[in-house]
């Protein structure tokens, strides 16, 4: 029997998300622009199978990880299992790769003709029928207005292809456009300790609209994780994206990892990892529905799915706002508001 999980409604699209979902960024493999390094796919097999054994509901991939890799992958998963047991798939579109130069960085391009051919595509690579949730990846540069986006992917809706709509990395300005056309199902903008601005905005308009919110990245690309460590950043595989990345340099990975410690005595008091704690910080925020979370093996998926279950009191936020003023990490707000117990839950 599947565990049970937490869920919450992710807005009002009729979806039930558990509060943690899997992260199929890493599965694509290292052979791209923004790749994790050498990946193997039954590894990645194993632990999206082993996190929905254990009760997550869905899994969140793109079409430019590894360049319909990922896709591919989860379609293989989704094969292999039972009709009734298979996860919600939330994917992505716009971002559009050069054929024949892997290491390229994909353009950001919503044209509805791009949408509509890039959904074709993430159908046939998953072998579904219709997508849960189709989202926007990046907002687009050559300049297509996002009203006419959207309106492309309100036609997907109506054509039966995808259930919900939601747009990645957009701020509240494009949010309120596409609102003005069709309603957001759900948005999903970075969200960690590390990187906290959305809390300032994204969240709260999504919570006064309606919307549902998946953060991603809430252990800030492995970060805040009890293994990591400047020697093991000198060991990653050079196709890594990490190793160009600000957060993984000096003078941030110091602090970072400052915050990181501070989390210990916490986790250590509610019997779960640093990696709990810090994706539970996420979840403890009013208008946050879910978590995107990473993972290449099923132990990695053990080291953080107990976030699920942890719940912060008001004394570990006020700890762990204090970690992040001394320590100097991130940016953004530091605390959600005190609220009433279980509420927003």
């Amino acid at each position: 029997m599947t565990p049970s999980l937490p869920t919450r409604p992710l807005g009002t699209s009729g979806l039930s998300i558990t509060t943690v979902g899997f992260g199929a960024w890493a599965i694509g493999g290292g052979d791209w622009a923004f790749g994790w390094g050498p990946q193997d796919d039954a590894d990645s097999i194993a632990a999206m199978r082993h996190a929905v054994d254990r009760g997550v509901n869905w899994i969140d991939t793109a079409a430019v990880y590894g360049l319909g890799h990922s896709e591919e992958v989860v379609g293989r998963l989704l094969r292999a299992l039972p009709a009734d047991s298979r996860p919600l798939v939330f994917t992505k579109c716009g971002m559009v790769w050069e054929e024949g130069n892997r290491n390229a960085e994909p353009r950001r391009v919503l044209t509805p003709d791009s949408i509509r051919a890039e959904c074709e595509a993430s159908l046939r690579r998953l072998g579904m029928e219709r997508i849960d949730l189709y989202q926007f990846h990046w907002p687009d540069t050559i300049g297509t207005p996002v009203e006419d986006s959207w309106g492309a992917m309100v036609g997907l809706v109506e054509a039966g292809k995808v259930r919900a709509i939601g747009l990645s990395n957009f701020d509240v300005d494009l949010l309120s456009r596409c609102e003005r056309i069709c309603h957001v199902d759900s948005a999903q903008p970075p969200f960690s300790l590390i990187r906290r601005d959305t809390a300032a905005d994204v969240i709260p308009w999504c919570a006064a609209h309606r919307t549902g919110l998946i953060g991603y990245s809430p252990m800030q690309s492995g970060i805040l994780t009890e293994r990591m460590s400047a020697e093991r950043i000198a060991s990653l595989a050079p196709n890594d994206w990490r190793r160009r990345s600000a957060e993984f340099q000096s003078p941030k990975i110091e602090r970072n990892i400052a915050l990181r410690d501070a989390l210990r005595p916490i986790a250590k008091r509610h019997g779960a990892t640093v990696s709990a704690v810090a994706i539970a910080w996420t979840l403890a925020w009013p208008g946050v529905t879910g978590a995107i979370v990473g993972a290449r093996s099923p132990e990695q998926v053990d080291g953080w799915i107990g976030a699920a279950t942890v719940r912060l009191t008001d004394e570990d936020l006020d700890e762990i706002a204090r970690a992040l003023e001394r320590t100097g990490a991130g940016r953004g707000p530091t605390r959600p508001a005190r609220i009433a117990a279980g509420a927003g839950r």
